[in-house]
């Protein structure tokens, strides 16, 4: 068994409201809820929330929400992982143990359902991998950084600042998409960070993170622009 979490806390400081906020027409949640059903890699596509506005919004676009979040795992500190740990153990007394949990982020309009599969095919035809989760390039060479100093600027490094950008190696992000992973891999805290995950490379054109009003603009204008060109 197969199970998507999608984490949509109540609180947002920066953006009020932002998992059900309108998002080129429909709730932010909504993009990952339909290309979570749509995968048809889950048995299970539950929202883990505080909120019962969020609740009845996953509901309408068709994922369960079997149980809600309680308040120590709803504040502006707790990490993800922890409300991952908690959908497995609630999701394991209702409906039995999933073998494969997939984290799927609120905030990710631009995931793809071809995407999620192609990453779990990936992790379940492999024998030594814990995790496979969505990463992207960065747009300019982290080598060649600046930090304001003194009314001025310094390089972060300075043998790297007058190099060639085809001379530097090319650094990648997470993508802030999904996280496919073993449960157990969840359950026993192993680091997604690490050798045992297999990296999903994502072009540019389909990473976003929204944490701001700035972000929000940003990324319709992305979307805007994307759906154009599929049809």
């Amino acid at each position: 068994m197969s199970l998507a979490v999608i984490p949509a806390r109540g609180g947002s400081q920066r953006i009020p409201g932002k998992n059900i906020k309108s998002f080129c027409g429909k709730p932010l949640i909504a993009y990952s809820i339909e290309a979570a059903l749509n995968s048809r890699c889950f048995e299970h596509v539950i929202v883990s929330t505080d909120s019962d506005e969020i609740a009845d919004i996953a509901k309408q676009y068709g994922a369960d929400v079997p149980f809600r979040r309680p308040a120590e795992l709803s504040d502006n500190y707790t990490g993800t992982a922890a409300v991952v740990r908690h959908a497995i153990s609630m999701v394991t007394k209702l409906y039995g143990k999933p073998e494969f949990t997939c984290c799927i982020y609120a905030t990710a309009p631009f995931i793809r359902e071809s995407d999620l599969v192609a990453s779990f095919s990936g992790l379940s035809l492999s024998t030594d991998k814990a995790y496979a989760f969505s990463v992207t390039t960065f747009d300019f060479p982290i080598q060649r950084a600046i930090r304001m100093k003194g009314g001025g600027v310094e390089p972060i490094e300075p043998d790297s600042i007058a190099k060639r950008s085809q001379d530097l190696e090319e650094a990648y992000h997470d993508a802030g998409q999904f996280y496919w992973g073993r449960s157990d891999a969840f359950l026993e805290r192993k680091k997604t960070f690490a050798e045992h995950s297999i990296p999903f490379v994502l072009p540019r054109y389909l990473v976003q993170d929204i944490d701001t009003p700035e972000d929000w603009q940003r990324a319709e204008l992305m979307y805007n622009a994307y759906i154009r060109t599929q049809k």
